[in-house]
């Protein structure tokens, strides 16, 4: 198979290139230097140019306090480059994985979002991202829409590497307790991303690891796993402002992945303690990126 991975110097987009590559896939990578997302005319002349089977689409605008004043650019690359690739995928009878966010929902309640819930954000990117879905659904038949939370790989930053950097620094922390969610490692939703693109089982889907804490639990567990002595101070939301709001349960229920037959992602501790080990130099066997075309 061939496929098309946009973001690919992006966390997600780097171990998913080298996933595909792994697995004997042709990968075409791309980044905003290939392709800009927001200009629908190189957006046609370059997948015209490089067709391939599927369009994995990772490149995102995730900055998500800045998005509350800088709307218009995160609109157009979450929302219109998102469509410009959705109507190429369409032109050339390909299938796309648009991958989406925990922050389409309102973060209401405490009961996990199941996929097809109504989405109600409450941000700009929330907005933006629910937008982007909105383009995939109208325009494709063969699609999955994925929704993914607190993201942590190799590429870039991550609430685990700040914490971490923090740490080096500081003897005590204050993290928010009363937001839950899962952790996503990207190495472990890249192998499920990949199971996806080689089939036919579209549809929405919710894919973090498995088992839900708050951003200061999961701190904890970052300090307790790297061997990191740091006092962490449990603290609400409206001690810790920030410009754009965020939801408080960003729970979500990924049994639809088992019901078609994908294997869900091992607990958030469990990668963790891998990502740690691989970011530590102890552990070299994960995500080390292969040349892609």
């Amino acid at each position: 198979m061939k496929v098309l991975v946009t973001g690919v110097k992006g966390q997600l987009g780097y171990d998913m290139a080298n996933e595909l590559v792994r697995r004997g896939h042709t990968v075409i990578g791309t980044d905003v230097e290939e392709m800009d997302i927001t200009d629908a005319a190189q957006v046609e002349k370059f997948m015209t140019e490089n067709v391939t089977d599927a369009v994995i689409h990772c490149a995102a605008y995730t900055a998500v306090d800045a998005a509350e004043d800088n709307e218009e650019i995160c609109r157009r690359i979450n929302a219109e480059g998102t469509k410009n690739i959705a109507e190429m995928c369409k032109k050339l009878d390909q299938k796309m994985i648009y991958i989406s966010t925990d922050y389409v929902f309102d973060g209401s309640g405490e009961r996990p979002w199941d996929p097809d819930d109504e989405r109600s954000p409450l941000n700009v990117y929330g907005q933006t991202k629910y937008e982007g879905e909105l383009a995939v659904e109208r325009n494709l038949d063969k699609y999955f829409i994925v929704r993914i939370a607190w993201v942590f790989g190799v590429n870039g930053k991550n609430f685990v590497k700040t914490m971490l950097n923090l740490g080096r620094t500081h003897e005590e922390l204050n993290v928010v307790n009363d937001q839950i969610g899962s952790p996503t490692y990207t190495y472990d939703l890249a192998k499920l991303l990949a199971d996806m693109v080689e089939t036919e089982k579209y549809g929405r889907y919710h894919a973090t690891n498995e088992g839900r804490c708050s951003w200061y639990e999961f701190a904890c567990e970052i300090f307790k796993t790297a061997g990191v002595d740091v006092r962490v101070n449990p603290v609400s939301s409206d001690q810790f402002p920030a410009k754009a709001k965020r939801p408080h349960n960003s729970r979500m229920d990924t049994g639809k992945l088992a019901g078609n037959g994908f294997q869900p992602l091992p607990s958030w501790q469990d990668a963790l303690k891998r990502y740690i080990r691989q970011i530590q130099g102890t552990d070299p066997g994960e995500g080390n990126l292969r040349e892609t075309e």
